[in-house]
C-alpha cells in the first residue's frame, strides 16, 4: 500500500475514535400567530383565496398575522419590536424590511413580531389604510403586549418600526389618536396600543403630521435626503415632535433616495444606519433589562 493510503487509514481511525460533538444547537423556530384567531374584523365577501409569495413579497393577505422572532434567551433583553414591511399598500416587501429586519433585531436582544397586514391597495381590495390596515397594525401591539410573558418581553418597552408605507402605519398607531368606536373582539383588544417609541425609515406621508403628536412615543427617524415620496415626510415629522417636547432622532443621508433597507447601499453612512438606530435604542434605556414593577 501506498504512503498515502497509511495515511487516510490513520485518518480515518482518529476520526472515528474522536469525542463526539454534542448536537448542534438546532435553528430557531419561526411561529406564524394569526392576529384574530376568528378572523379579523371588517368585512371581505371575495372567494377566500391563499396568499399569493414570490422571491422578496407577499400579497393577497386575507388572515393579518405576525411571524415571531424570539431573541435568544441568553441576549434577551426584553424589548420587543413590531416589525411592518412597507410595499405601497399594494405588496410586502417581506424579506429586506420583514424577516431581514427580524434577524437584525435579534442581534440587538430584542424579540421582532413581522406583521402581515392587510392591503388596502391591491387591485380589487375592500380594505382601507386608515382603517384595516392601521387595525392589524395596533392589534399587532396589543397581541405582543397579551403575550409579553411567554417571550420575555417587557409589556412597557414594545415599539414599532415601519418601512416606507409600514412607517406609514407607524405614525398613524404612534402619532395620531385611535378611532373612537373601533369595535372590541375579546381581552386582547382592550390593552393599549400605543407602541412605547416609535422607529420610521423612509416613511410615507400618510399620518404626518400626527394630530397626537404631544403624546407620541419617543422616534427614530431616517430617510434619504434625494427621496421624493418620503424625505419630506421624515423631515416634518420630526420638527412637529421636536417642537412638541418628544425626544426625537434624525437621520437624512445625503444623495440618497427611497428603499435603501439593510446592506443595499454603497454609501457608508447607509450600511451603518442600524447602528445608529442600536444606539438610539440604547441611549434610551430600550436596551436595558428593567426590575419588574412592585
Amino acid at each position: 500500500m501506498r504512503k498515502t493510503g497509511w495515511i487516510l487509514l490513520a485518518c480515518a481511525a482518529l476520526l472515528a475514535n474522536a469525542p463526539q460533538d454534542p448536537d448542534p444547537v438546532p435553528p430557531p423556530t419561526f411561529v406564524s400567530i394569526p392576529l384574530w384567531p376568528k378572523g379579523p374584523p371588517g368585512k371581505d365577501t371575495r372567494l377566500v383565496t391563499p396568499e399569493v409569495a414570490r422571491d422578496y413579497w407577499v400579497r393577497n393577505v386575507r388572515t393579518p398575522s405576525l411571524l415571531a422572532f424570539p431573541a435568544l434567551p441568553a441576549h434577551n433583553n426584553g424589548a420587543a419590536i413590531v416589525v411592518i414591511p412597507g410595499g405601497g399598500h399594494k405588496i410586502l416587501v417581506w424579506t429586506n424590511e420583514g424577516t431581514k429586519a427580524a434577524t437584525a433585531l435579534n442581534r440587538m436582544g430584542i424579540s421582532a413580531f413581522v406583521l402581515k397586514y392587510r392591503l388596502a391597495r391591491e387591485p380589487g381590495s375592500p380594505y382601507s389604510i386608515e382603517g384595516d390596515a392601521a387595525d392589524d397594525a395596533r392589534r399587532a401591539v396589543r397581541w405582543v403586549r397579551a403575550h409579553a410573558a411567554e417571550y420575555g418581553v417587557d409589556p412597557a418597552r414594545v415599539g414599532v418600526m415601519g418601512f416606507s408605507a409600514g412607517g406609514e402605519l407607524v405614525s398613524l398607531i404612534a402619532d395620531n389618536p385611535e378611532p373612537a368606536g373601533r369595535p372590541k373582539t375579546d381581552a386582547i383588544d382592550s390593552l393599549s396600543a400605543r407602541p412605547d417609541f416609535q422607529v420610521l425609515v423612509f416613511p410615507g406621508p400618510l399620518g404626518i403630521p400626527g394630530t397626537a403628536a404631544a403624546s407620541a412615543p419617543p422616534a427614530f427617524i431616517t430617510a434619504g435626503s434625494l427621496d421624493p415620496c418620503c424625505a419630506a415626510p421624515s423631515v416634518a415629522l420630526y420638527e412637529q415632535l421636536r417642537k412638541a417636547g418628544v425626544q426625537a432622532e434624525l437621520h437624512m443621508y445625503a444623495d440618497s433616495g427611497h428603499a435603501f433597507n439593510l446592506d443595499e447601499s454603497n454609501r457608508i453612512g447607509i450600511l451603518h444606519w442600524p447602528d445608529r438606530l442600536n444606539d438610539w435604542l440604547a441611549d434610551g434605556g430600550w436596551l436595558s433589562p428593567r426590575p419588574p414593577a412592585r
